[in-house]
This record gives C-alpha cells, sequence and structure tokens, in this order.
C-alpha cells in the first residue's frame, strides 16, 4: 500500500502573515504518518536557503519533499536546483484595458528543462531560464535576459531586439560568444571565482563581466 501523499499549500503573497517555513509547520501537526509530500507555493517566491529550511524541517518529521509546485517561475529553480519535481501553474489572465495610455506588460519568462546540445537553438521572445548546461555549439536567443541554471559554454544573445538593459547570468559564464542588444565579445577564458555566479552586462556600450547578485534570479 502506497503511504499518503501529504500536500501543503502555502497562502497567495497577499494573504501571507508569515513565513513559507512558518506555514509548512502550522499544517504538518503534531505526528504526521511518514511518506512523500508535495509543496504548492501559489504566487510565493522562494529561495534556496528557505526551500532548504522546508526540506529539513519535513525530512525531521519523516517527510521526503518531492515535487514543488508554483504560479512564480522563479519559485521552481531553488527546487530544480535540488532535484525536486516541479510544475507551473498557469497565471490568471490579466484585465484588458482599452485605455490607450495603458502601460504595456513586462516581458514574459520561459523555462527550458535540460541541457542544450551542439545543434540546438533556442529562441524566446521575453526572457528565458534554462535550467541545465548549454553546450558548445547550442545557442539561446532572448529578447530580454538569458539565465543559465547551470553551465554557459555556448553562445548567448540577450536583448535581441534591442534592449540594452538585458542581462546573460550564469553559474558559469564560459560561452563561445556573447551578445547584448548589438555589443558582441568573447567569453572569458579564466576560471570563474569559486562559488560566484557571474553576469554580463553593457555598461558604456561594451559588454562586461562580473560577479551576480547572489539572489538572482529573483527579479525577471
Amino acid at each position: 500500500m502506497q503511504p499518503p501523499l501529504h500536500r501543503f499549500v502555502l497562502a497567495p503573497l497577499a494573504e501571507a502573515r508569515g513565513s513559507a517555513l512558518e506555514e509548512v509547520q502550522q499544517q504538518l501537526g503534531v505526528e504526521p504518518s511518514p511518506g512523500p509530500a508535495l509543496l504548492d507555493c501559489a504566487d510565493r517566491p522562494l529561495t534556496l536557503p528557505e526551500l532548504r529550511q522546508i526540506l529539513s524541517t519535513l525530512e525531521q518529521a519523516g517527510l521526503a519533499l518531492r515535487r514543488l509546485e508554483a504560479r512564480d517561475p522563479l519559485s521552481l529553480v531553488p527546487a530544480a536546483a535540488l532535484g525536486l519535481e516541479t510544475a507551473l501553474h498557469p497565471s490568471p489572465a490579466p484585465e484588458t484595458s482599452s485605455a490607450p495610455d495603458a502601460p504595456a506588460a513586462p516581458p514574459q519568462l520561459s523555462i527550458h528543462r535540460g541541457t542544450l546540445r551542439a545543434g540546438d537553438h533556442l529562441q524566446v521572445e521575453g526572457s528565458v531560464l534554462v535550467l541545465g548546461d548549454v553546450n558548445p555549439g547550442a545557442r539561446v536567443t532572448a529578447g530580454g535576459d538569458v539565465r543559465v541554471w547551470g553551465r554557459l559554454r555556448g553562445v548567448a544573445h540577450a536583448g535581441s531586439q534591442g534592449d540594452s538593459g538585458a542581462r546573460i547570468v550564469a553559474l558559469q559564464l564560459r560561452p563561445l560568444q556573447l551578445r547584448i542588444a548589438s555589443a558582441v565579445a568573447r567569453g572569458p577564458e579564466d576560471l570563474p571565482p569559486v562559488g560566484f555566479c557571474e553576469e554580463a552586462l553593457l555598461e558604456n556600450g561594451a559588454i562586461a563581466i562580473r560577479p551576480a547578485d547572489p539572489q538572482w534570479p529573483a527579479h525577471p
């Protein structure tokens, strides 16, 4: 007989009254029966340290977190990094407006799961998050940011429609070629700094590479 699946559902961000860990602890009960667990974090963004705390808390209670579901694509990043199954809930359709000065919607973030190999070309209109490596001979092109939760060793083009504020971010940024808007550069040949993510962005019209914010990719 299969053990029961324990489902933990976080309150939406607008209704949250505590941290994600506190909500999970409240739903645990006194003595939960051992078994697999699923976490639905709604539209709540989760960082890697937060998810690790939740994992540890569930393990101490005899539960094994297997799957994370979310409406925010960025919440899937730490889950994928920890080897969990992930699922993206569809977001509610935005209300339309007939006003001529209504602000444009922000670029959509697309998620690609898996390594891109030689000959592959991934192209999106908005920003893209690759959960895997980009090998030599593979290309990624995005109208917004290119973010790689892995090693970027192929070719990446961010801001392909002319967005000079786009960035290229990776756990290891060693591409054959970088492009941001119309600027082109070769990737660095030295070893990456230990323990840092890296990002490429335009500074004074030229592509610069520097350590990335440790919270990336928190803001698409």
